[in-house]
């Protein structure tokens, strides 16, 4: 399971889809609806900070996707906003940066040419940069 703290923007199809999925997992397993991954470190932010916050992490997904022609069910989730976002530390900014582009180099060169990812690349709006280390649940 992977919840990018970075922008959907950057995510190729296969990983825009992948992202999808593993987020309504995600929702679920926060929601009580599934008997595995409950302790899976990923969800260590949303059980931190709220578990309604994958609502809005989904909204933003669904958005990118809508923007690109894909049709996911909005139905899915709940259209909440939040008021304080969740803050991401710069290293895992940066972790994420790369451990992206090592996928995309390997699936979809074609993609990251036309890929504009900077040294401070968007984050899904649902997070503020902070400074600090790779999170500590993160799997570096």
């Amino acid at each position: 399971m992977r919840l990018w703290s970075l922008h959907p923007c950057y995510l190729d199809t296969k990983g825009l889809l992948a992202l999808w999925r593993e987020a309504l997992l995600a929702k679920n397993v926060l929601e009580g609806m599934t008997k595995g991954y409950k302790n899976h470190p990923q969800l260590d932010r949303f059980k931190k900070y709220g578990p309604e916050f994958i609502h809005p992490f989904l909204q933003v997904v669904y958005e990118e996707a809508h923007a690109r022609g894909y049709r996911f069910d909005q139905s899915k989730f709940n259209k909440l906003s939040f008021s304080t976002p969740i803050p991401v530390t710069t290293g895992q900014i940066a972790f994420e940066k790369e451990h992206l582009l090592r996928k995309l180099q390997e699936r979809a060169p074609g993609w990251i040419k036309n890929l504009e990812i900077t040294q401070n690349p968007r984050l899904n709006p649902l997070f503020i940069r902070v400074d600090g280390e790779i999170e500590p649940w993160e799997r570096a």
